[in-house]
């Protein structure tokens, strides 16, 4: 077995774990970022107000999201620590969710199929980071119905970068893309207003496709577009059948583009 791919699949579970941080540890600082004072943040109790005016990226270090005491290196060690837990936080006993081993999960399988397609090189490692850029995404809008600008428009401009010499589309079709992608949902978006008299979409919503279309070429975007709404149709159906959402209720479009997004763009390199 080759080395490379065995490599990036650690590499991707360590990355699982750090986005898994990420998804919560981002949007708490955009909210102190948009407030003056800790108890401006809505939905949090007292003592996670205290403690929420010190995060940061780094800081403080991995803890139970419960009773937010710190936990043991080898307790954050990816899938082995959460198995070694047996699902529980080793203070307070609460369970720990089946999100953060399917992140890493997810993180490392993306990044290891990739692999196993792309040598070792710039393309490779960018199709690695776009994956995980995705991911991050993804969860922070299923959780927070957010896509933060420094990810989709960093994403965005990565692509433009990685088809500066084509690497996956032409730099025409990737430019075209972006902008397109941005206009498309634009577009829809005062439609629907128009029509319905609410929002139906966010402005992260376009960037996040407009990112998509500087990757992909602007020949993807409906593609992307129809997977995208077909599953995002059908899960609302779902919770809404199950009782999970009331009637009106909205839900996420982020998750459903970064998913098509992904397989739209590494399908054709990885069995081209």
């Amino acid at each position: 077995m080759e080395l490379w791919p065995v490599l990036v699949y650690i590499a991707g579970l360590i990355a699982g774990s750090v986005i898994s941080c990420l998804a919560c540890r981002l949007p708490m600082m955009l909210h102190l970022e948009a407030a003056t004072e800790a108890d401006n943040l809505p939905g949090l109790l007292s003592k996670q107000r205290r403690w929420c005016t010190y995060v940061s990226l780094f800081s403080p270090r991995a803890h139970c999201r419960f009773c937010l005491r710190a936990m043991a290196f080898y307790h954050t060690i990816p899938l082995l620590g959460w198995l070694w837990l047996h699902r529980r936080c080793h203070h307070c006993q609460r369970r720990i969710g089946w999100r953060y081993p399917l992140t890493e999960l997810t993180a490392a399988v993306s990044s290891g199929w990739v692999a196993l397609h792309c040598p070792p090189g710039i393309t490779a490692i960018a199709l690695i980071l776009c994956g995980w850029v995705l991911l991050l995404l993804a969860l922070i809008d299923l959780e927070c119905m957010l896509l933060p600008d420094n990810l989709t428009l960093s994403l965005l401009w990565l692509g433009l970068l990685i088809n500066l010499n084509g690497a996956v589309v032409s730099l025409h079709d990737a430019v075209v893309g972006a902008l397109s992608g941005y206009l498309a949902l634009w577009m829809v978006y005062w439609i629907f207003k128009i029509i319905r008299g609410k929002e139906g979409l966010g402005y992260g919503d376009f960037k996040l496709f407009a990112a998509l279309g500087a990757w992909c070429g602007w020949q993807s975007l409906p593609r992307i577009m129809l997977c995208a709404a077909l599953l995002g149709v059908s899960v609302h159906l779902l919770f809404y059948l199950f009782g999970k959402r009331k009637q009106g209720q909205l839900l996420p479009f982020g998750p459903w583009l970064a998913l098509s997004g992904w397989w739209f763009l590494i399908t054709p390199i990885t069995t081209g």
